[in-house]
């Protein structure tokens, strides 16, 4: 978290100066009811409006200044909420295509919204609560030494208590507090499988497991906070038990220098505001203290932060000019051999098939050119360089990929094409056409500004898969890998998506088929067949 409060100090100090100058006016308004109060007890009724008039402007002022400080604080949480995320979103980034993968969505969606508002409750709000109280511990000591070096004494005696009692329980917060993120972002990624099938245990007469899965998960979830708020509770009630005896003590002391006319009368009336200001502000940095420690869990999840990308990963490898080449690939997922051996060759502007049984590798061999799966055996070669030099992001700079399980965004068919570039309505046109999408745009009555619906769910399976074809054309790589692409097409459209992708002499395709016509081979540059490793299972 210090990386945050340190990236946005310009932010902090302003929000920390305001907090100081407010909590300054509050003892000030103290030290003048402390006058009030004297003169009243003098008799001096003229006086003592005075001095409540004078009192009525310092709150006045004091609030103002709390509203402020309520403001700038506000700012500043959103714009450091927003950062974790933008680096939780750089972390997911800079993850490996397989490592990513290994888990579910639901918890990485509780890292961005669970965790980062329990970053805001244990965090941020408890930081800016524990700098106001400092500045409150300090005008109250500043207060107090005007009235008596012994009052400032009895203060910082029960300073010294309240800061050593919180560290005998700091890593016991911070082990609760990693508790408290494991079970919810676990909670999270088990309600998430819970409600994707929400229709079958309904559609099957299974309410009741649906019922009893989702109340034993809350409770799962709520079992680590419970322990935690209980244990934090208990700990500011013993923490409490020192406060109230502190206050008692600093108010015998004031009575007692009172009564010697060490100080005026008035004294005994703010003087234990004053006391406990110093108490419960030292109180309150030891409850807030413990919630920061309870905090660090939540940051382990951030890897990168903004400005930490390389520029390497930023730039791509260029277009390719001659062509990839494999030589004695091996690949294995655990210890189930899937490519062994394979030695193979793409040239520029060639049209490649893979054809073979099921669970020979096709779709794999198509993710290692991605720079999707970097554990392998043997070399892949771009124009002669090996591809472990380039960044997955750089490699995909020059390839699109169109898997078989099309994925949409709830968003127009025009935003899931262009994915928010910019193109011209000739390039748009021309990805439509060769896609052949334009047909099933001319039936709807939005056209491109059709909303497809979560995960592409008012489109059929064809046309989902005709919005990924154009979507891969229109950003013009110079590589098109195609895992079944046209699987879900009819023979027409099949044919003039096909048709297009064979005529583009610029493109290299690399397409993954189970089945292809002897008419249809004779249409690639060159068909290769993979066959099943040995030692595979499907073997």
């Amino acid at each position: 978290m210090n990386h945050y409060f340190k990236r946005n100090w310009k932010k902090i100090a302003l929000v920390c100066a305001v907090g100081l100058l407010c909590e300054g006016l509050y003892v000030i308004a103290q030290m003048v009811m402390m006058q009030g109060f004297d003169a009243a007890i003098n008799l001096d009724f003229r006086g003592f409006l005075v001095w409540t008039a004078v009192n009525l402007g310092v709150y006045c002022l004091y609030l103002a200044m709390a509203a402020l400080e309520g403001v700038l604080e506000a700012r500043a949480v959103r714009v450091m909420n927003n950062q974790v995320r933008h680096d939780l979103y750089l972390s997911l980034l800079s993850k490996p295509h397989s490592q990513y993968h290994s888990q579910d969505t639901g918890e990485y969606i509780s890292w961005l919204t669970t965790n980062v508002k329990q970053i805001e409750r244990l965090a941020w709000a408890p930081f800016f609560s524990c700098v106001s109280q400092v500045g409150l511990i300090v005008w109250c000591i500043l207060a107090l030494i005007s009235l008596h070096w012994i009052m400032l004494a009895a203060g910082l005696v029960s300073a010294a208590v309240m800061l050593v009692v919180p560290k005998l329980f700091q890593k016991r917060m911070e082990r609760l507090g990693e508790a408290c993120a494991e079970a919810e972002a676990e909670g999270v990624s088990k309600l998430k499988d819970l409600l994707s099938g929400f229709d079958v245990l309904r559609s099957f007469g299974h309410a009741d497991r649906f019922l009893a899965q989702g109340d034993g998960l809350s409770d799962r979830m709520e079992t680590p906070n419970c322990r935690r708020s209980s244990v934090q509770n208990g700990l500011s009630c013993f923490t409490g038990f020192f406060s109230i005896a502190l206050q008692i003590f600093q108010q015998v002391v004031t009575v007692a220098l009172a009564f010697q006319g060490k100080i005026i009368l008035g004294a005994m009336a703010t003087a234990s505001n004053l006391t406990a200001g110093i108490v419960n502000g030292l109180r309150a940095i030891a409850n807030h203290r413990m919630s920061l420690s309870s905090a660090k869990p939540y940051f382990k999840n951030i890897t990168v932060h903004a400005g930490e990308v390389s520029a390497k990963a930023r730039d791509g490898m260029g277009p390719m000019m001659d062509s990839i080449t494999i030589e004695g690939l091996d690949f294995r997922y655990d210890k189930t051999p899937i490519l062994q051996d394979l030695s193979l060759q793409f040239r520029k502007g060639g049209k490649y098939a893979l054809t073979g049984p099921s669970g020979c590798g096709k779709s794999t061999l198509l993710k290692l050119l991605l720079g999707w799966l970097p554990d392998y055996g043997g070399t892949i070669r771009f124009d002669g360089r090996d591809a472990r030099e380039f960044t997955p992001e750089q490699l995909q700079k020059e390839m699109s990929y169109i898997e078989q399980n099309v994925f949409l965004f709830n968003s127009t068919i025009r935003d899931n094409i262009t994915l928010g570039g910019t193109f011209t309505d000739g390039q748009m046109e021309k990805a439509l056409r060769d896609s052949a999408l334009a047909g099933d745009l001319a039936s709807m009555p939005d056209g491109l500004d059709t909303v497809v619906g979560e995960e592409g769910g008012s489109l059929s399976g064809g046309q989902k898969q005709r919005v990924a074809i154009a979507r891969a054309l229109i950003h013009d790589r110079s590589i098109l890998l195609v895992d079944e692409g046209t699987s879900a097409l009819d023979q027409k459209n099949a044919d003039i998506v096909e048709k297009s992708l064979l005529a583009n002499p610029e493109l290299t395709l690399i397409l993954v088929s189970h089945h292809l016509t002897p008419e249809r081979k004779g249409q690639f540059t060159q068909v290769y067949e993979l066959q099943t490793a040995a030692g595979c299972p499907s073997c």
